[in-house]
């Protein structure tokens, strides 16, 4: 590549709005349950747009949050997402009436959403907001609009505080070709009916709840912990779920921060075991080909698959800050081969944990990048979790939150400063993968971090390649600014033999000082400079 199409690179990809790493979603909105959906932009007549519907995680001290938004982005361009705003509050009963004494909505978990084509083609869109709150478990909400707003369906003529449906925990709702409806939920145990299409809630007449796939808790492969999520693909339906691995499955205790799937040739099943989709642990092996956990060690997740033009990804959440309640939005590539035909097979490969998001080309060393889009971070001794807490002796992100939403440039690098802390001695910051192609004239290259020292004497070391294996590609290193306590600076740290590769490669910032255990600095961004 020459250089001057690199700087042009450069400049598109530092655009106002232009982002697409993981988290792809600004790092101060916290959206996980991700359901990623191609639907009719109702605003451009022959266009679509990718609609990501998740639950909100604004309450901080617990799951979720009380209203349901929608961000969405061009099939063209997945690196630019637009926020359209709150769809649904769980706010007032079916008379108009607040349905809590406090006046706050009911926290919403979860979401799916269906689509209902009309005789006269219009379009009807049912919103699945899985509320946990009274008898409103089964609630739905309407809308002739993908981005809303959506207004509660099925109330109970008896009880105008109440829903009327089937659907419990986690809902996923599809209605297939034929028109036919089925629903899908479970915690612990995974179910499934057709419902009635006059409805969109409740079991067609004459049918009943099925059990789908084995428990967590049971014998067989699945496993199923929650998190349903339902797609068709050619003539197979794919059941995406949460999975409890096995404890030593991999080499690692069990955890539920997996997807996986099965499919089957009929919606309701007998469904296959197929395997895991993503691992949000971030599995890699160690210098003696030990399995090790280089990202959150436990968490849950959530999310389903997607096909825009010719590739598929997975969407997903990884855990952010050292709880449960910060998630945000993720997404890999994966492949997708379905054998058509009775007993014909569904293989999804297993896509990787890292910081590219839809920048599948590698990340561009010459953007600067929130320090937080690590997909490694590795301290002296493993994270551990005493539920929800997680407890690191090496680095993780602080949450950032914002109250304005609607901003004008969302991915502006000022408002995404989620800070990395408790960089150790020890640690090692990790991200896969950046593009090198840009460096064969570059001629002193320097990697630029901007953190806050502690003035703690301290190195940093980088490597194009995982510093515990044999091969360990050492770029440069540099010691910290001990003068420059708690004042944000520019360390620069010289680098070599980056003219020499190519591609797409790892990087990696170890860190190391005589003092064990206490916070060398706080990172707050990156970028290779000229």
């Amino acid at each position: 590549m020459k250089l001057k199409n690199v700087i042009l690179s450069t400049f598109l990809l530092s655009a106002p709005g232009m982002f697409g790493v993981n988290p792809y979603l600004p790092l101060w909105e916290h959206i996980p349950d991700g359901e990623p959906y191609l639907f009719d932009d109702p605003d451009s007549p022959g266009k679509q747009r990718v609609y990501i519907y998740g639950s909100h995680d604004t309450e901080r001290t617990g799951y979720c949050g009380r209203d349901l938004v929608v961000w969405s982005a061009s099939p063209d361009s997945l690196n630019h997402w637009r926020y359209d705003g709150v769809i649904f509050e769980s706010l007032y009963d079916a008379n108009g009436k607040p349905l809590n004494e406090n006046g706050k909505g009911d926290v919403l978990f979860a979401p799916d959403i269906a689509v209902k084509t009309l005789p006269d083609g219009r379009k009807e869109y049912y919103l699945y907001p899985n509320v946990q709150h009274g008898d409103r478990g089964a609630l739905i909400a309407k809308s002739d609009r993908p981005d809303g707003p959506f207004k509660a369906c099925n109330w109970d003529s008896a009880n105008p505080a109440a829903a009327v449906g089937v659907l419990g925990f986690d809902p996923a709702v599809f209605v297939d070709d034929d028109g036919r409806v089925y629903g899908y939920w479970g915690f612990g145990e995974s179910y499934g009916a057709e419902l009635d299409p006059a409805t969109m809630a409740t079991p067609k007449p004459g049918s009943e709840p099925l059990r789908l796939l084995s428990g967590f808790q049971e014998d067989g492969p699945d496993r199923f912990y929650e998190a349903s999520s339902i797609r068709k693909i050619d003539d197979k339906y794919v059941l995406i779920f949460s999975r409890w691995s096995a404890d030593g499955e991999w080499g690692l205790p069990g955890s539920n921060y997996t997807l996986a799937y099965a499919y089957s040739d009929n919606p309701l099943g007998p469904f296959t075991y197929g395997g895991t989709i993503i691992d949000a642990r971030g599995r890699d092996t160690d210098a003696d080909g030990k399995t090790i956990v280089t990202a959150t060690p436990n968490g849950n997740t959530h999310g389903s698959i997607l096909k825009t033009g010719n590739q598929w990804w997975v969407f997903y959440h990884r855990q952010n800050g050292d709880n449960e309640y910060a998630r945000q939005a993720m997404v890999a590539p994966i492949e997708v081969t379905v054998t058509p035909g009775p007993g014909g097979k569904v293989e999804i490969s297993e896509g990787e944990y890292t910081s590219e998001g839809f920048e599948i080309t590698g990340l561009n060393p010459f953007t600067p990048y929130p320090a937080a889009i690590a997909s490694h971070y590795t301290g002296p001794t493993p994270a551990y979790q005493e539920y929800p807490k997680v407890h690191y002796s090496g680095p993780w992100s602080r949450p950032l939150y914002s109250d304005t939403p609607d901003m004008a440039d969302p991915y502006a690098l000022e408002a995404n400063l989620s800070q990395v802390v408790n960089v150790t001695a020890g640690s090692t910051l990790g991200y896969k993968y950046y593009n090198f192609d840009g460096f064969k004239k570059v001629k002193k290259p320097v990697l630029e971090l901007t953190l806050i020292p502690e003035g703690i004497e301290g190195s940093i070391k980088v490597y194009a390649s995982a510093p515990w294996k044999d091969d360990a590609a050492l770029l440069g290193e540099a010691n910290l600014p001990v003068a420059s306590k708690g004042v944000k600076t520019q360390l620069s740290i010289p680098l070599s033999g980056l003219r020499k590769l190519s591609g797409k490669h790892p990087l990696y910032l170890v860190f190391d000082s005589p003092e064990e255990g206490r916070q060398l600095c706080v990172i707050e961004s990156l970028v290779f400079k000229r």
